[in-house]
């Protein structure tokens, strides 16, 4: 009766023990597997790390004095690879269990001592199982509360997509720029041998930067003569609208700087917040200058795109003025070295 009871709770169970006496091992098999588990015994402590390796188990047995190696140095080896695995050590006498800050420093989760009957042992089993169960079941949650999480972000996103290809929708003459000004700022951070990470958020900064041009009139942001010092100044809100319009969501966190401050200046007189020099956020810097290379770049109703050879000009004379000099220094490299790269991106897009 009391196999039937443990089987329903343990046979999910695998438990795997260590200890180089096998009348220990056996006593172990036959009074774990009686109790329900799934259990495996070995001898030589290099063994089992081999086995350990290859295979999931859910708690082990140690013993503490060991040869080829102790217990602890065992489970120095283990949590190398293993952080999960539940560990409880076994000792011939309390005086020979390890030092307590080798317990904690190895998170060795309980130990006791060897003995004829197996009472106590089985009821750190028994607790170990249920901390397993507990460690289980916080996974299973955080990893449903992580999949609902994303599931949101990426509705999120989506709907955040869909407000920018309204806003380039708006203007045939800016179709393509968020995702030209994105390709181009990754080209810049790649010559700057920039991280994976950073080149991430420039992609997605770059994207998303005019975002805020949803909350300005259409009659200003399509009109064909010159605006007025009051549309000019709705016009520079956008920087501001868009950081709003993304602040709430954490999957764009990382790019509320090039979104609010992409029209900052090198020499502190751009907006909304007259940042100067490296005040200026780096990425947002390089942004910035992928940025007004595409406007220059670009055909609009009231001119044709500039040559490439007025563009560089442009670039030198506003060194250390709208742009940082290093990052112009480079993309100036980029566009008289390498222009077949930022080409195949304008064919592209």
């Amino acid at each position: 009766m009391r196999k039937n009871k443990h089987t329903t709770i343990t046979s999910n169970y695998r438990i795997i023990a260590v200890d180089d006496e096998i009348g220990i091992i056996d006593s172990l098999s036959i009074f774990l597997k009686d109790s329900g588990y799934d259990f495996i015994g070995y001898t030589d402590p290099m063994n089992a790390l081999e086995k350990i390796k290859t295979e999931h188990f859910d708690l082990m047995i140690l013993d503490f004095i060991m040869t080829p190696i102790h217990g602890d140095k065992l489970v120095e080896e283990i949590r190398k690879f293993n952080k999960d695995l539940y560990i409880l050590l076994l000792t011939g006498h309390k005086d020979l269990a390890p030092p307590l800050d080798t317990i904690k420093r190895l998170d060795i989760q309980g130990y006791c001592e060897k003995s004829d009957k197996f009472d106590q042992l089985l009821l750190l089993i028994e607790s170990g199982i249920k901390s397993i169960s507990q460690m289980n079941l916080i996974k299973q949650i955080n990893e449903e509360l992580s999949n609902t999480y994303s599931e949101l972000e990426m509705a999120y996103l989506e709907s955040i997509e869909t407000l920018r290809y309204t806003v380039e929708a708006k203007d045939p003459y800016t179709s393509g720029h968020s995702s030209r000004v994105s390709k181009y700022s990754q080209l810049i951070g790649k010559y700057l041998n920039l991280s994976e990470e950073d080149l991430k958020i420039l992609h997605l900064g770059g994207l998303f930067h005019d975002i805020g041009k949803i909350g300005i009139p259409d009659s200003i942001l399509l009109k064909e003569s010159s605006l007025t010092t009051d549309e000019y100044s709705q016009i520079k809100n956008h920087p501001s609208i868009g950081s709003h319009i993304l602040c709430n969501a954490k999957i764009f966190k990382s790019i509320i700087p090039i979104v609010k401050h992409h029209h900052e200046k090198y020499n502190g007189t751009g907006y909304p917040s007259q940042l100067k020099g490296t005040d200026i956020p780096y990425l947002v810097r390089i942004t910035s200058i992928a940025d007004a290379f595409d406007a220059m770049s670009s055909k609009r109703n009231y001119r044709n795109e500039l040559t490439l050879d007025t563009i560089i000009n442009e670039i030198e004379k506003n060194k250390g003025i709208q742009f940082d000099p290093e990052i112009s220094d480079v993309f100036l490299n980029i566009l008289k070295n390498h222009y077949d790269e930022v080409e195949k991106i304008k064919n592209e897009i």
